[in-house]
């Protein structure tokens, strides 16, 4: 008896704390719990979507996140931001909560904003004008604006490539220069930093470029650090990169 009267009050707190759609499926209206970011830390976003792809997420995300346990430098706060605030899955199936939605005022404010690709970033995501408004938005005040393999053709799409060199996948550059024949474009490169825009080519290399960043930053000291305690072997001179002077 006692047993039965336990379940029903879970069961009524549970329901208690959700609605109902119109159409009948049920969702939590608990308060979401954002991330505390720490004071005196680079914002560092990252922008995903249906459709990401995991290692141009995880692996900067990876990398960056890790800065939070290396002293004396000014480490990084990392979180995703999204058009929405309910999961979303990445290409190879994995759901991802985002920590923020963009299309909000709460947003907090960007220093670095990391473009992962995404499974739609040569067709209909460039059409996404609220997305790319985000991302134009955002690269005018941050310090860094990152792309990972596809994610450069967001960036590219929204023009504040115009004026810099840039690259991107290997088997998608002939595409991306027909896309974009005004651009300046590189290829056999793993990354190209030029300003505040870093390209890259995006798969493993993902963490290369994050750690390019890194070693920009705060040294190569710090960034071998960084590496070696996710087993990659780093020298910054072993990898075909192009940095404009």
């Amino acid at each position: 008896m006692i047993k039965n009267i336990f379940l029903l009050a879970l069961l009524m707190f549970s329901i208690s704390c959700m609605d109902k759609k119109q159409n009948g499926d049920v969702i939590n209206t608990t308060q979401r719990q954002f991330p505390e970011l720490a004071a005196n830390r680079y914002n560092v976003a990252f922008l995903i979507m249906d459709g990401v792809f995991n290692t141009e997420f995880t692996a900067p995300y990876d990398i960056f996140q890790h800065t939070q346990y290396r002293k004396g430098i000014k480490a990084m706060n990392t979180f995703t931001v999204a058009n929405t605030l309910e999961p979303i899955t990445s290409f190879e199936g994995i759901r991802f909560l985002p920590d923020f939605d963009y299309t909000q005022d709460s947003i907090p404010n960007i220093d670095i904003l990391v473009v992962p690709s995404a499974e739609h970033h040569l067709d209909t995501d460039l059409k996404d004008t609220t997305m790319l408004n985000f991302v134009k938005k955002v690269s005018e005040k941050a310090l860094f604006v990152t792309s990972h393999c596809d994610g450069a053709f967001v960036l590219a799409k929204t023009g504040i490539l115009d004026d810099v060199v840039s690259t991107t996948f290997p088997s998608d550059i002939e595409k991306y220069k027909a896309m974009f024949p005004k651009l300046k474009v590189r290829d056999s490169v793993l990354f190209v930093h030029d300003g505040k825009f870093i390209t890259s080519a995006g798969g493993a290399k993902s963490f290369e470029a994050a750690l390019y960043l890194c070693e920009h930053l705060y040294g190569k000291e710090i960034a071998e650090s960084i590496a070696g305690g996710l087993v990659i072997d780093w020298d910054l001179n072993s990898f075909p990169r192009v940095i404009p002077q």
